[in-house]
């Protein structure tokens, strides 16, 4: 496509003549401004998948990929069900819980919850509880010991430390002589977790060991249902509808999409929009290299003449200016590349200086779900950012080098 006589000719009309500087200087602003347009999108975009693998990590943390439950609202010989499972070679490890609402009082204060009976070596397969505790152990919940774990923002609110005995009410009632009465039980602190800001996980969740939440719960030796770890978490909706096609018609398989599968697709929607819309910046860099080029043709009006009366053709002298556009595309890519790998590297400690410099705290975790910024460099953003810039740089030399081939020679020596 471009012969060495092109390829020459373009790459020294990159640098225009000594008279005329004005025209290098407007390559060089071109070329930076593609270089800061691919450094800002591989920033913006590498900052929004830090933000998103944040997000997940704590969303999954707490949420199994897939739950077995029941029509009916319990599973009985939940055990049995636990060794049928091992049968699917995706499912990598299962454990029982017993769900339910409830009321937690503490010295006047009141507030809502959900409680989870677990077994607190199996919940360990399926979910990071244990990694999340701040005070506390895990392994402390012990059956008959009516011990319960609450989240920290829930400990908070309640006002309750290591040690202390919470009320739990459940919706569940008790006939007696004196007329029907709510169900409840005095539960003692004994560890708090916190699996982090904006999800609610540490506003509205208490742990019980599962055999005491059967005995508050009514449910005799059944579960509500099993957590299921799998091997392909993205996988999960898949691999739902072929474990619940196995299963007996009553069984119901959830999975962590059908709770945050709108809010994951939302935040994709957004990464795509600002994708596009942080684009316009490199389109108007690379159109820029519209004029630049323009000027180099009418600068090179005489030059073109003497090639064409040479013998040149109009595709060699079309292939002359894309060369050089192409140039500045490749230049400006590069650099961009290089400047915002760096600075997506270093975004986390350039941010943190800055807020120890001005004493500011520039993200909560109560908003942001972390209290600092997050990067993560995904090479295929940046394949993308840089095949979309080589793009525009093309089609920005397009119509230079068609105008510079269909240059009259005759017209153009007439007066020289």
């Amino acid at each position: 496509m471009f012969n060495p006589a092109a390829l020459f000719i373009g790459l020294r009309y990159t640098r225009a003549k000594r008279r005329n500087h004005f025209i290098s200087f407007i390559s060089i602003v071109s070329m930076i401004g593609i270089a800061l347009g691919v450094t800002v999108l591989i920033t913006v975009l590498s900052v929004m998948n830090g933000f998103d693998k944040e997000i997940k990590k704590r969303i999954f943390s707490m949420v199994s990929p897939m739950t077995l439950s029941s029509e009916t609202g319990y599973v009985g010989d939940w055990q049995n069900v636990q060794g049928l499972l091992k049968q699917f070679p995706y499912i990598t490890a299962s454990a029982p819980f017993a769900t339910g609402e409830v009321l937690l009082t503490y010295g006047g204060a009141n507030q809502p919850a959900l409680v989870n009976g677990i077994l607190p070596e199996e919940e360990k397969k399926v979910s990071e509880l244990s990694q999340k505790m701040v005070r506390g152990q895990l392994s402390e919940l012990q059956a008959g010991k009516f011990g319960i774990v609450l989240g920290s923002s829930l400990a908070n609110r309640l006002g309750v430390e290591l040690g202390d005995k919470v009320t739990v009410v459940t919706t569940q009632v008790s006939l007696t002589p004196a007329g029907v009465i709510p169900r409840f039980k005095r539960f003692t602190v004994v560890g708090i977790f916190s699996a982090g800001g904006g999800f609610g996980f540490d506003a509205g969740l208490g742990f019980i060991h599962l055999n005491d939440a059967q005995r508050l719960l009514g449910l005799k030796d059944n579960v509500t249902g099993l957590h299921l770890n799998i091997n392909e978490v993205f996988a999960a909706p898949t691999l739902a509808h072929d474990l619940l096609s196995q299963l007996t018609p009553t069984a119901t398989v959830t999975t962590w999409a059908d709770q945050f599968g709108d809010f994951f697709h939302a935040i994709k929607l957004e990464k795509t929009m600002m994708f596009f819309i942080l684009l316009l910046i490199l389109a108007v860099a690379a159109f820029n290299m519209v004029s630049t080029l323009v000027m180099v043709v009418s600068e090179k009006e005489s030059d073109i003449a003497i090639l064409r009366t040479f013998g040149a053709t109009p595709g060699m002298i079309m292939r002359i200016f894309i060369v050089q556009g192409g140039l500045v595309g490749v230049i400006g890519t590069l650099l961009g590349v290089i400047g915002g790998v760096v600075l997506a590297w270093n975004v986390t400690s350039i941010v943190n200086g800055l807020e120890h410099l001005f004493h500011v705290q520039f993200l909560s975790s109560s908003v942001y779900f972390v209290n600092y910024l997050p990067s993560e460099i995904e090479w295929g953003d940046i394949v993308k950012i840089s095949t979309a810039s080589l793009v525009l740089s093309l089609i920005a030399t397009l119509y230079p080098a068609w105008r510079a081939s269909k240059m009259d020679p005759v017209e153009s020596l007439r007066y020289e």
